[in-house]
């Protein structure tokens, strides 16, 4: 009996020592068929890409992108219209061919309207210095009518962080209060993408903002919650393409050099 349970062991050893040696076989093989196919990159020109090959943007003398869409050079107000009843934009055009918030007239607002976009625009606070906190020198764009990128004297001026200038209203405080002093022209140069919607009118992807105020990023890639609301939560209503708004907040902002790029 000992005999044939010896037996019975050196043969199910042996038949496991043999099934190892074939699995190792056929990783030897394998590993064998593939490593020729491994090419080990020695030349720069393997990992040159020359299609497609971007297009060439040139520049005008007020280093207006040619791609871009200008809404305002100091010409006219034609690119515009007002907010509450579609009129023509009733705000003051300057002999220096800058634009004046007029008070009580109202927002104004593209006549296109827009998605995705990268916007340039530029401006100042009032002459005059009036007011504190959200009464100075407070003005406001908006992209597609929802979403809000605060403007605001934030030179030496406190008020709530997610209010001040460069914040998402009411959502996004800057990383920074890059303002300079009312006397100097201020530059916003800010990447918007628009929120998806599926057919349902469920948000199937969010908004962003970057922000970069006089050369400095303040909201680097921010999601976008929701609409920019004054009271309550933000929300989440379906809709398309919309236009940039600047907003009537009755102080004399003014603007100038104001284009757009479509993403």
């Amino acid at each position: 009996m000992k005999k044939i349970i010896s037996l019975f062991l050196i043969l199910c050893i042996s038949y496991s020592c043999k099934q190892k040696e074939e699995t190792t076989n056929v990783v030897e093989e394998v590993e064998e068929t593939i490593t020729p196919l491994k090419k080990e990159i020695t030349d720069p020109k393997d990992t040159e890409v020359w299609e497609p090959e971007p297009k060439v943007v040139s520049f005008n003398e007020n280093n207006v992108p040619s791609d871009a869409i200008v809404l305002f050079d100091g010409a006219n107000l034609e690119a515009w219209i007002s907010t509450k009843d579609s009129t023509d934009a009733a705000w003051t055009i300057n002999p220096d061919k800058t634009m004046t918030v007029k008070p009580g007239a109202g927002d104004i607002q593209t006549k296109k309207n827009f998605g995705s976009v990268q916007l340039h625009l530029e401006w100042s606070a009032p002459d005059v210095i009036q007011g504190k906190g959200q009464g100075r020198g407070n003005s406001g764009v908006f992209f597609q009518n929802k979403y809000e990128v605060q403007i605001l004297d934030s030179y030496q001026n406190r008020t709530y962080a997610n209010g001040q200038a460069t914040s998402i209203y009411k959502q996004h405080i800057p990383l920074a209060n890059a303002t300079k002093a009312p006397d100097q022209w201020q530059t916003y140069d800010i990447i918007f993408h628009a929120p998806e919607f599926d057919t349902g009118g469920k948000k199937t992807k969010s908004g962003s903002f970057t922000v970069i105020h006089n050369g400095v990023l303040v909201q680097d890639h921010i999601e976008i919650i929701g609409s920019t609301e004054y009271i309550g939560p933000p929300k989440n209503e379906a809709h398309g393409k919309g236009p940039i708004k600047l907003q009537d907040h009755d102080n004399l902002v003014q603007y100038r050099n104001i284009w757009i790029r479509e993403l």
